[in-house]
């Protein structure tokens, strides 16, 4: 099992420091030492006060946080946990995850979403109802983008004309696509990029987020095989699925429960067919989270 630290700004009250540069370079770097597989950002560039008064977070910009991340690690993977595909114009989107990229020698994983939130989608001046049909088109840009020189598309919301985005991501084919949610059209999706980052969490934090609820491993495992299945299908006998997943237990890290329970419920997800697990550390305080960072991995990592 892999484990994604999000960074710890997603709950109120978290410590001034984490959003300074000192702050974060001992997250940072405390998730490189301490043996976690990737640091990762959400997204919400214009979320609504109301949205924020009932309990959401605030943001930072995911490429910038990435980019500063890549100059202070040398290992761990850079991810965007999710990227709103349909609030970016592709093209700009695919320069800004080549550049990092690039610079840190290929280490990023783009985990990309269709966003849920109406108020931010009409303060971006984004299409709400046309979501679904701009990330599909905006996947193709992005993978065109990074690979075709010349590159030309021709579609309903993009169209380039032999236009060329160098220098090339560093990793080939650009960083691998991962589709975040838990319709039957994100495993869709996810069976023809690199994998499936579904959310396993109560019923009513999947309705805030427009998605179907995940309820049972059991049913998380049904899932997994049906993307696997789909993917060799699509891919070929060689289709590798990565499968992240974050459950409710991600929040471990700021308020510990039995070590045993834990355990078997990181090796039932395993069992399931999940590769990677998110983890939110506390953000109460910088030596809180670097803590709970070295605690958590001296238990549970391998």
């Amino acid at each position: 099992m892999k484990f994604t630290v999000e960074y710890p700004i997603v709950a109120a009250g978290y410590d001034p420091e984490l959003v300074g540069a000192a702050g974060m370079t001992r997250v940072a770097q405390a998730v490189e030492q301490h043996g976690y597989d990737a640091i990762a950002f959400s997204e919400h560039p214009a979320p609504s006060y109301k949205w924020l008064q009932a309990g959401g977070h605030d943001s930072l910009d995911q490429t910038s946080a990435l980019a500063f991340c890549a100059a202070v690690t040398q290992r761990v993977r850079l991810m965007t946990y999710a990227m709103v595909l349909p609030y970016h114009n592709p093209l700009v989107a695919a320069k800004a995850l080549s550049t990092v990229d690039l610079l840190s020698g290929g280490r990023v994983t783009v985990v990309a979403g269709t966003g849920y939130m109406r108020s931010e989608f009409f303060a971006l001046g984004a299409d709400m109802a046309a979501r679904n049909e701009y990330f599909d088109e905006a996947t193709e840009v992005l993978r065109g983008a990074w690979t075709e020189v010349p590159f030309s598309h021709e579609g309903k919301h993009v169209t380039a004309k032999a236009v060329v985005s160098v220098p090339r991501p560093f990793q080939p084919g650009g960083p691998p696509i991962l589709v975040g949610g838990n319709s039957v059209l994100s495993r869709r999706r996810a069976a023809r990029h690199q994998g499936w980052s579904p959310l396993m969490v109560s019923p009513e934090a999947a309705k805030m987020t427009r998605t179907p609820g995940i309820s049972t491993i059991e049913e998380l495992a049904a899932r997994i095989a049906e993307v696997r299945a789909a993917a060799v299908e699509q891919q070929g006998a060689s289709a590798s699925t990565t499968v992240q997943v974050q459950t409710a237990q991600c929040r471990f890290l700021q308020d510990p429960g039995s070590v045993d329970e834990h355990r078997d419920h990181l090796g039932r997800l395993a069992e399931a067919g999940v590769d990677s697990f998110v983890v939110r550390p506390p953000g109460d305080s910088v030596a809180h989270a670097v803590d709970a960072l070295q605690n958590y991995a001296e238990t549970f990592l391998d």
